[in-house]
Formats: C-alpha cells, structure tokens, sequence
C-alpha cells in the first residue's frame, strides 16, 4: 500500500503547478493534503478511482486537510472531538480494516513563540487521540508535523535552536510522541541520511537546500515490520514542502 502526504500551500496555488500530473505519476493508494486553504464547495477536485474526504477550515483560506483514497473507508472522524483543537481543519482520521490513518497538520508556534503554550496543549491533546485509536487498531498518521526532531533533521540547528518548530518543547515532545510507541519510518529506515521537506521561499533556501525535514509518516510500533519503505521526493516542485511517501506491506 502506498500512502503520500504533501502540504500544498493552497490547493488552488498548487493546481496551476501540474498538481494533477504529480497526482497521477506517484499512483498513491492514500494521496493526503495539508494546508488546502479551502472551503467547501471552492474547488472542483474528485479524482477518478477515488474517494475524496475534507476538513475545512472555519476561518476562510486557512489551514485545511484533505484525503483521497482507494479503498473506502469504514469511518471517518473530523477533529479530535476537543472544541479547542476542531475549528482549524487541522486533524482528518479514516478507518481502514487493518490501521486508522490520520492526517494531520500541526499548529506552528509562530514568530515570537506566541502560540507554543497552545501548541503544547495540542501535542498532548493528539498523542492522546493517537493512542485512543491504537485502543481498537494500530495506527498511521503523516502531515505536516511543523517540527525538526533532530539535529540531523535540519541544515542550521545552531542558528534555529529558538525559532518556532525547532525549539527544545517541540521537540521534547516529539520524543514523547516516539517514546509511547510510535516510529519515525524514514528516521527508522534511514537513521543517518540527512534529506529536508520543507524549504523557505526566502534567501533561495530550496536552491541551496536549507531546509527541514518537518514532513512525517509516523505508525504505531506494532506496523514497524510492515514497513517497505519511506522516501521524501525532494524533486517535486509546486509547494514549498514536498511530498514524502511511506509504502506499507498492508
């Protein structure tokens, strides 16, 4: 089963990008988005051979999510059920026979820092989602994590060490994350490779490859030996993250 995940920037952006052509050449049996920037009914998009599921956004051309998938679901969940994490469109789970999948898009800390203490009251608030659904069936969740967990996870650690998604909370808290039974599959695969998945549009970051790798497929312990492979397709363009890839034997 392949599964891809990509934060778009903005769905109608991107579409003027040859979207449509990446869509159909990566062939994903799960295609989940981040940051659609959509409401309903602002987009004509139902890929053929696929079932489409959204989360919108309240405030209008913010944040979003989207899944679009093969097989269909046996359930689908907006949110998390927490009123002060639903209104953002930031969390989309699908049921699938053998794994929940979520997509999900992680609150940024922000200049300043100003909403890291909501950003910690969310990462507990999602960890312990997570671990409610591992309850019935283990789980997959990939998206934009707004976090470099490691040195390795980004060009200038150093110089970042403060700035919002590589501070010592949001990475603390990550590690939590991993250490209640979930595994970093590229990370897992690929312990030493140095790759990003998200580049700033300033300073010519993505030409120089100043990045961070802050895009995940994370899965329960339990799926480790599922696991084919993890890829970052660091050569697709259109978005300032790109898409990365998890290939599960499911």
């Amino acid at each position: 089963m392949k599964l891809i995940s990509w934060n778009v920037n903005g769905l109608r952006a991107v579409m003027n990008k040859n979207f449509m052509e990446v869509f159909r050449e990566l062939d994903a049996d799960c295609f989940c988005l981040q940051e659609t920037k959509l409401q309903e009914g602002q987009i004509d998009f139902e890929p053929e051979g696929y079932h489409s599921y959204w989360n919108y956004a309240d405030k209008k051309g913010y944040s979003g999510t989207a899944i679009f998938t093969r097989t269909e679901p046996i359930s689908v969940r907006r949110g998390m059920g927490i009123d002060e994490h639903d209104h953002e469109g930031r969390v989309l789970t699908l049921e699938f026979e053998d794994f929940f999948l979520t997509d999900v898009y992680v609150p940024n800390s922000q200049d300043e820092l100003r909403r890291l203490d909501y950003r910690m009251r969310w990462e507990d608030a999602f960890r312990n989602y997570q671990k409610e659904l591992e309850k019935t069936k283990p789980v997959v969740f990939c998206g934009d994590l707004n976090v470099a967990h490691q040195e390795i996870d980004i060009k200038n650690p150093k110089t970042n060490h403060r700035n919002a998604g590589f501070t010592d909370e949001e990475r603390g808290k990550m590690t939590e994350l991993l250490d209640s039974g979930f595994t970093d599959t590229f990370r897992y695969l690929y312990p030493d490779t140095v790759t990003y998945s998200w580049w700033s549009y300033r300073f010519k970051a993505r030409e120089r490859n100043t990045g961070w790798r802050i895009d995940y497929f994370i899965c329960s312990d339990s799926l480790r030996d599922k696991v084919k492979d993890a890829k970052i397709h660091t050569d697709i363009m259109g978005s300032d993250h790109c898409p990365v890839e998890l290939d599960l034997d499911i």
